[in-house]
């Protein structure tokens, strides 16, 4: 019989709540707080917990960052039931590593089929760590880069975002990571005015969301999707096994990661000492990486994106922009920007 921890202080919620799963089949457990509920859930090991947010002692958030930070409990499946809708609020619970967030009031059905599959997906995330941490050949016996990459195609939580969709943001607690399956990502950071400075651009098959693998750090900067986008997400705990488990994945995603900071410091120096052309020219180039695009697909990017990224003012980037389509090495066409000589452009001083 699977042993479920419910967290919730409405009473009479809760009372209802524990008699549907009771007669589900399922062990119910029941707190009426969070400070109770982190207990509980130390002392039970429930197989999967279903959590109210706005709670006394302790609310929801709190206790899903309590039971990620112990040993024998982060990897119990957790669901959030909230009257919050907000869509920021379904985001925060996801980002902190929920495993599912449940709107009050909800149907029974919907709560039964939303507890049965996270239950036979923790089923089989057992086996995987199984796997994986007796180091077996196999499937799941991830020895290279790309393969780590398969890994979270096959195995991670699927994510999707709009064009100017926020994924994540500053102070965030930053519990997984992710792999862009498909669009492209621009990360951002604030200056002391709340100015807007773009810090990296990320596109498919790359990485994003990586910070300390042993802490569970907040963000410190936000991201979001410049174009319809997809992200598989896996848990930084998963990763660190991973890794722990196979040097030479560990050594390639560290090539990767050394790749990153030399492409940032070079973008530093180009926004510090290249003329308005090249950065314009530089960027431009970066941006039609990033988003995939071929010779004559058009880049759908605002102007100040581009001048955020080029180090320099939205007036000056419109003026060059002009200048390169006069010279032929750009055409406009409806505001979207088509990138026609790549080699010309490399050339730019």
């Amino acid at each position: 019989m699977k042993k479920i921890l419910l967290v919730e202080d409405d009473t009479s919620l809760r009372e209802n709540v524990e008699e549907l799963l009771a007669l589900s089949g399922f062990r119910v457990i029941a707190a009426s707080n969070g400070k109770l509920a982190v207990e509980l859930a130390k002392k039970e090991l429930p197989d999967l917990v279903l959590c109210d947010i706005m709670m006394p002692e302790m609310d929801g958030y709190e206790v899903l960052q309590q039971l990620s930070s112990y040993e024998h409990t982060k990897y119990i499946p957790f669901i959030f039931i909230s009257a919050k809708t907000e869509r920021h609020e379904v985001r925060k619970g996801m980002n902190l590593g929920a495993d599912d967030y449940l709107t009050k009031p909800f149907e029974e059905e919907e709560l039964l089929s939303a507890i049965q599959a996270r239950l036979v997906k923790a089923e089989d995330m057992k086996h995987v760590l199984g796997s994986v941490r007796k180091g077996q050949n196999g499937d799941n016996d991830i020895r290279n880069l790309n393969e780590l990459k398969n890994f979270f195609d096959d195995h991670g939580q699927l994510f999707t975002y709009k064009k100017d969709e926020t994924i994540y943001t500053r102070g965030d607690h930053s519990n997984m990571v992710f792999l862009i399956l498909k669009g492209a990502v621009k990360s951002c950071g604030l200056d002391e005015e709340g100015k807007e400075l773009i810090t990296s651009l990320y596109s498919e098959d790359d990485f994003l969301g990586f910070t300390s693998l042993t802490e569970h750090l907040p963000y410190q900067e936000y991201a979001i999707a410049l174009e319809e986008t997809e992200l598989a997400g896996i848990s930084k705990d998963r990763v660190r096994s991973i890794l722990e488990g196979n040097k030479n994945v560990s050594l390639e995603l560290m090539d990767v990661i050394a790749g990153d900071l030399v492409n940032i410091k070079k973008q530093l120096l180009q926004m510090a000492y290249s003329s308005v052309r090249k950065k314009t020219a530089q960027t431009l180039l970066l941006y039609s990486k990033a988003m995939n695009r071929g010779k004559e697909a058009p880049l759908k990017i605002a102007r100040s994106d581009l001048a955020g990224v080029a180090g320099i003012a939205t007036e000056s980037l419109i003026r060059t922009l002009s200048d390169f389509k006069n010279e032929g090495l750009i055409a406009i066409e409806n505001r979207n920007i088509l990138v026609l000589d790549r080699e010309a452009l490399e050339r730019v001083h």
